[in-house]
């Protein structure tokens, strides 16, 4: 199974989403320097990265006496990847970064992880560990570590699950001890840790939650702790092995060649970012770095199997076409054309909506007007949920399409695609499940700001909806708008059912805001005399026509379906 970087849909979606910010903000990518990027981006991944996905799969990792073995290539592949300065594009500068803009950094995530997730996993959690360190380590910490890890020399994690605790990290129960120097003494177990052991760097900066003997109860008594892997020795070079291993490593459903691991610290030595009791604030810096990088993930995912699946349907001869004198090439099937349709603009949509979130970034921290950056600021803090969860929502869809398109061949290894639907099917639960991303929308970001926010955001795309010469465009938004507006009173007067139609109501959300940017990218496509404006134009035409319409649909769930959530007591029992 081949993959080839969609480059030309990847800039269109890249320059569309930088917008009149083009020559501003955007100007250190200016002149080529993202088509370059890019570039070189895809010949790696297409050249190093991709011939090692199937090895991986099937090599997965071993786990001998605490030390984990990645597959066969996965060294050289992770040097090849360092000395190529991947790791330092969005980093700042004064730690080795090249300062670039988070939207090109999510453009080269994309191709990274859609020619070989388990790989790029590594990474993305070294970019959420120096997010972290950049905005909350002291002084010392970050000018020990930071220039490490910005480099690719050593590699960062997440530590926050246990086995009490998923998603309730008010649940935590792993220790921290004040220490007569300053550091901290952690104890405790951690699970599903990616690439919480291996063998691509010497060291491994772990962000570890715990709690302190005197923290108060809950979410408000975590703080947050880098735990090396590797303590300066007597000659201050890091030798010294700190008191955490890894004891044991999952046995998945997918992305068998990323070690996810169990991590075991009994007395390490741990050192205190940010302000003690404040852990989570911190560790969400991270989070929302990586959720956008598994929306983007989705969408990667996602490309590939539409790739996988089109090649197919154009060489696979079944059964005779309508018109056709003989056996035809299943691409002539309506069918199979309805579901290439489908994979290919929910792609499209989902790759739009993760740049915009990535744009907004930008923005928030790029923009010198204050009051642009702040809007910048709560734009992104709004997509984000539906950026991670209707992306990563798509790569499951679309993988499954793909399975169906290669039909029997599709269920059988060799093909491809079904290690593609194996390693999407994580993308929606971790870093905060599909159902937890609805929750914060309705829960979190929609009053945000006395919902400020998502008012601009109707706004933008009503501007959009207008011009449209699909009625499906405008219906979608205005079915947003009258869900929105009936769950800010919902959240007051009856939170349970208004959080029981929090996951139709993201979808809602995704289909809107998807058929408007779908809408932008066809009619700019057709303004500017692009040659591939007619690939837009019937990519908009079909979602308008088949995806969108599922819009006031989605709006009667959040509406008056949650009730049936609710009250569904009588199946439960108890």
């Amino acid at each position: 199974m081949t993959y080839r970087a969609p480059l030309q849909d990847i800039f269109f979606a890249l320059h569309l989403a930088a917008g009149e910010d083009a020559e501003g903000i955007y100007a250190d990518i200016a002149g080529g320097v993202a088509e370059q990027t890019l570039n070189e981006a895809a010949k790696f991944a297409e050249g190093q990265l991709l011939p090692l996905d199937r090895v991986g799969d099937r090599a997965g990792v071993k786990l001998v006496d605490g030390e984990v073995t990645t597959a066969p290539g996965w060294r050289e592949a992770y040097a090849g990847w360092r000395d190529g300065g991947w790791n330092a594009i969005s980093a700042d500068p004064r730690y080795g970064g090249l300062g670039l803009p988070v939207l090109l950094n999510a453009a080269c995530t994309e191709i990274w992880n859609a020619a070989n997730i388990s790989f790029a996993l590594c990474p993305l959690l070294s970019h959420g560990a120096i997010e972290a360190l950049e905005a909350h380590a002291p002084a010392a910490l970050r000018e020990t570590y930071l220039g490490k890890i910005v480099s690719g020399e050593w590699t960062g994690t997440m530590n926050l699950t246990e086995p009490q605790a998923g998603s309730d990290l008010a649940l935590l129960r792993t220790r921290a001890e004040r220490d007569g120097d300053g550091s901290y003494r952690i104890t405790g177990q951690k699970i599903f840790i990616t690439y919480g052991e291996h063998d691509l760097t010497d060291n491994i900066a772990h962000l570890v939650l715990a709690r302190l003997p005197d923290a108060p109860a809950g979410v408000k008594g975590i703080s947050l702790f880098l735990v090396p892997k590797l303590l300066p020795g007597d000659s201050g070079a890091f030798t010294r092995r700190n008191a955490v291993r890894c004891v044991g490593v999952e046995r998945k459903l997918g992305i068998h060649a990323s070690p996810t691991c169990t991590m075991a610290y009994e007395d390490a030595t741990g050192f205190l970012i940010g302000e003690e009791n404040n852990g989570l604030a911190c560790m969400f810096t991270m989070m929302n770095n990586a959720r956008l990088n598994v929306g983007v993930q989705g969408v990667a995912l996602a490309e590939r199997a539409t790739q996988a699946a089109l090649e197919y349907a154009r060489e696979r001869k079944q059964g005779r076409a309508i018109g056709a004198s003989g056996t035809s090439a299943v691409i002539a099937h309506p069918d199979v054309r309805r579901m290439l349709l489908t994979m290919a603009s929910l792609t499209m949509a989902a790759r739009m909506i993760c740049f915009e979130t990535a744009a907004s970034l930008d923005r928030a921290h790029r923009c010198d007007d204050a009051k642009k950056a702040k809007d910048a600021d709560e734009r992104a803090s709004l997509l984000t949920p539906v950026a991670k969860a209707f992306s990563t929502d798509i790569g499951n869809e679309v993988a499954s399409l793909a399975v169906q398109v290669h039909g029997g061949m599709g269920y059988i290894e060799e093909t491809g695609v079904a290690q593609l639907m194996r390693d999407a099917r994580i993308c929606a639960i971790y870093e905060g499940t599909n159902g937890i991303q609805a929750i914060d929308l309705v829960g979190r970001k929609l009053p945000m700001n006395n919902s400020a926010a998502l008012k601009r955001e109707i706004e933008d795309m009503r501007v959009i909806a207008r011009e449209s010469s699909y009625a499906a465009v405008a219906e979608a938004v205005e079915a947003f708008a009258q869900a929105t507006d009936y769950l800010a009173g919902a959240m007051k007067s009856a939170p349970g059912e208004a959080l029981a139609g929090a996951t139709p109501y993201l979808r809602l959300f995704a289909l809107a805001r998807g058929a408007t940017l779908l809408e932008k990218a066809a009619r700019t496509a057709r303004h500017a005399g692009r040659s591939d404006a007619a690939r837009y134009e019937t990519l908009t035409h079909f979602f308008a026509k088949n995806i969108a319409v599922a819009a006031p649909g989605l709006a009667n769930m959040v509406m008056e379906g949650a009730k049936s959530v609710t009250e569904g007591d009588g199946w439960f029992g108890g």
